[in-house]
């Protein structure tokens, strides 16, 4: 999978808006080991490598980043979004002010590994399922201020996007049925809201037929396990999605995926992703 620019997440106000804030929060009022160290008229170029295997995800990101600083910096990319990389593999050669490219570097490496990280750990998955009928989903367990971005980078390793917050799908879990008293009262509120978009999150078989009997869109089967999932699965028989969720892992999702289910969603994909190794290599 590659990806255009076109279909990056953020507008170019929210790419600046991304930048202001790691600026203020890396460089502050100035750097000074540059302003001190490095002579004003100085020029750099720099390639960047792939350091391990990986997915890259954040490239669209990169010339924003540096051109904040240097608009007149060189910049040539040779690899796509949602790519796979080996060790050695080029990624961008940069050339430009000194000063500029080496106080831009952190917050682009920092960036460009973050989300690579998560493509990286996300095609990890999908590639253990493949061949079964079950997609990959991510989950809302992102950092604050990066769920774009990082649902971004799931998707470039391969992964479904699910709901991007609370305010596009009702999702009916544990807590909201301990408060509104039952499953049916639970589902018939949102109903009567006017909802058709209904997920509701099952730990029990007979919470599976409940949610069923009542008319929910799609079921969250949480923390089951592959025989439990397949007798869910035969309830339900076929009338509607089910996600299986909960203690998923690349060591268990295998079996998961074999018992039929629909969509798997694995939080540690945004939660818990390693970054990965690139490196900024300066010369001339």
């Amino acid at each position: 999978m590659s990806v255009a620019n076109g279909d990056f997440p953020l507008s170019s106000a929210e790419i600046d808006h991304f930048i202001d804030t790691a600026f203020a929060e890396d460089i502050g009022a100035g750097d000074v080991t540059c302003e001190t160290v490095i002579p004003e008229g100085a020029i750099l170029s720099a390639t960047m490598n792939a350091r391990e295997d990986m997915v890259i995800a954040g490239l669209p990101l990169m010339t924003p980043i540096f051109k904040r600083l240097d608009p007149d910096c060189t910049i040539e990319t040779f690899a796509e979004d949602g790519e796979r990389l080996s060790p050695g593999s080029k990624i961008m050669t940069i050339s430009g002010k000194a000063r500029a490219l080496l106080s831009a570097e952190r917050t682009a490496l920092n960036t460009l590994q973050h989300l690579s990280g998560i493509a990286t750990l996300t095609r990890q998955y999908v590639d253990v399922i493949e061949g079964t009928n079950a997609r990959l989903l991510d989950t809302r367990k992102t950092i604050p201020g990066l769920r774009m971005l990082g649902k971004y980078a799931t998707k470039m390793g391969g992964a479904k996007n699910h709901r991007i917050g609370l305010f596009d799908a009702v999702m009916i879990k544990d807590n909201h049925i301990a408060v509104a008293g039952s499953v049916e009262k639970a589902i018939l509120g949102a109903k009567a809201a006017g909802r058709r978009d209904i997920q509701v999150e099952c730990d029990t078989l007979s919470q599976v037929s409940d949610a069923l009997k009542f008319g929910a869109n799609s079921l969250l089967l949480d923390n089951m396990p592959p025989e439990t999932l397949r007798q869910a699965l035969e309830i339900v028989g076929g009338k509607i999605p089910c996600e299986a969720s909960g203690g998923v892992n690349l060591q268990t999702i295998r079996a998961i995926a074999e018992t039929g289910i629909n969509f798997i969603s694995v939080g540690r994909l945004t939660q818990s992703a390693p970054a990965v190794d690139i490196g900024l290599d300066y010369g001339g």
